[in-house]
């Protein structure tokens, strides 16, 4: 697709993107005359217009069909917005694209979905376009969830992606936003798998459910979600500061105090998901990209979307096996990778991995290819302690150990680990204040010589010489 120079060219007439429906038309097109005007901007005008003829001399002059704007828009989603089959037809056989999206995550096919133009719809299909997942719509308005965001409210215009694409940030309410849209993640899903538009329902479905009753100071807060229309999005904190990934990259191995520090904080998060009533949380994915650092400094638990309820069974399998698409295989317990049941101790030994790597500095079998390092999890063996033992001190290596034991009935709970991280981090305050004491009492000695020597002895007083 061509899209040189498309930071600045936009197309501004007639109806825009269906997720922002309401702006307004621009209205006539200047008064320059056709020369000044860039013709892959005037495609899209002309595609609005209907000039099929028009639009045939551009192309068959080299106008690229496929050019996007600013906006990411397109001839074709102009067409379909305008309900103009004609030019839709002349466009998909000089090769436009179907599955194109415009900054906002619409398809030519969810523009004309959106505005009703069932012939641009017929045509759009008979090409190879895909629905957009149909919304969460109810009948009645008072059925509407509190938690309804308005589309409209989310500005994307200085939107840019985060944590791995997932996500991207947005306005919204004068704050900024993350923002996850479903259609666009699903749509890079059927790139690995195929799944039907049901199945990635009903995943959106189970983390909007999740994220709805999650609230704790160290998992990220759940804001809202647009439902009612496509694309359907879930709307959470947008935390500047940047994942835990970026942080241990910039930063290398940390001082066991930090990293005791930042273990707790993903200890409570975690624990508050596994003790969460009535159904315990499995994470499943937990590794540093998807856990966010917020303004204070501390680390908060983020990305739910692979993530299970213990609703009945104590444990859970995966309907096919995870691929390393899914989740990351430097962090994944071997009972996932063997495709066994599970249950909360594969979120453990994910723990363990990640309190190793920030004393390590460097990630689990870092010179091993990530297919490998499942593997060798699965043949007991894990990653090994080359940072000096004294930081290892006070039980710290023995508490990673047990969280990657190979039995999980063997690995602790997350209760039991805050227990012992909170020993750890008193038998560290107590070494420092042993170590303050001293450097106070020589400090004193000092003062007390400095006094000694600066005053006059008595003996010498002129008052008391005979």
């Amino acid at each position: 697709m061509d899209r040189q120079d498309s930071a600045t060219a936009r197309f501004t007439l007639g109806r825009q993107s269906s997720l922002a429906p309401d702006r307004a038309d621009s209205g006539a097109a200047d008064d320059d005359d056709d020369g000044v005007i860039d013709p892959r901007v005037r495609l899209m005008y002309l595609a609005n217009e209907g000039d099929l003829q028009g639009i045939q001399d551009l192309l068959d002059s080299g106008t690229n069909v496929n050019f996007a704007d600013i906006d990411g828009r397109t001839a074709l989603h102009v067409a379909a917005c305008q309900g103009r089959s004609d030019v839709v037809q002349l466009l998909l056989c000089r090769g436009a694209d179907v599955h194109l999206q415009d900054r906002w995550g619409s398809t030519p096919l969810a523009d004309a979905v959106y505005y009703k133009h069932d012939d641009v719809i017929k045509l759009l299909e008979q090409h190879g376009a895909k629905h957009p997942m149909a919304p969460m719509r109810v009948e009645n308005a008072r059925e509407v969830p509190e938690y309804e965001i308005d589309p409209k409210e989310l500005d994307f215009s200085n939107s840019v992606d985060i944590t791995k694409g997932t996500y991207c940030i947005a306005s919204w309410r004068g704050i900024q936003v993350a923002v996850k849209m479903l259609e666009k993640v699903f749509a890079d899903e059927d790139k690995v798998f195929t799944g039907s538009m049901e199945t990635h329902r009903n995943a959106f479905r189970d983390e909007l459910a999740l994220l709805q009753k999650i609230r704790h100071p160290n998992v990220v807060q759940f804001l809202g979600a647009v439902t009612q229309s496509c694309p359907m999005m879930i709307v959470t904190e947008y935390l500047p500061k940047g994942d835990f990934r970026l942080y241990l990259k910039r930063k290398g191995a940390l001082k066991p105090t930090t990293a005791v520090k930042f273990a707790l904080d993903i200890a409570r998060g975690m624990n508050y998901l596994h003790e969460h009533k009535p159904e315990a949380i499995i994470h499943r994915d937990l590794e540093p990209s998807n856990i966010l650092r917020d303004d204070s400094g501390h680390l908060k638990v983020a990305d739910f979307g692979v993530s299970k309820q213990l609703i009945v069974t104590k444990t859970v399998k995966e309907d096919r096996p995870v691929t390393s698409q899914n989740t990351s295989w430097r962090y994944v317990a071997p009972e996932v990778y063997r495709n066994e049941e599970y249950d909360t101790k594969v979120d453990v030994f994910s723990f363990a991995l990640i309190l190793q790597e920030m004393i390590e500095g460097c990630l689990p079998f870092f010179t091993k290819p990530e297919t490998d390092v499942p593997k060798a999890y699965v043949a007991n063996e894990r990653p090994p302690f080359r940072a000096p033992p004294k930081l290892y001190a006070h039980g710290l290596r023995e508490l990673i150990e047990e969280c990657w034991s190979q039995d999980p009935f063997r690995r602790p709970t997350f209760k039991q680990i805050i227990k012992t991280l909170d020993n750890i981090n008193d038998q560290y305050a107590r070494n420092r204040h042993w170590k303050v004491i001293p450097l106070m009492c020589l400090q004193n000695l000092e003062n007390i010589v400095k006094k000694g020597r600066s005053s006059p002895s008595s003996n010498s007083s002129p008052s008391t010489m005979r």
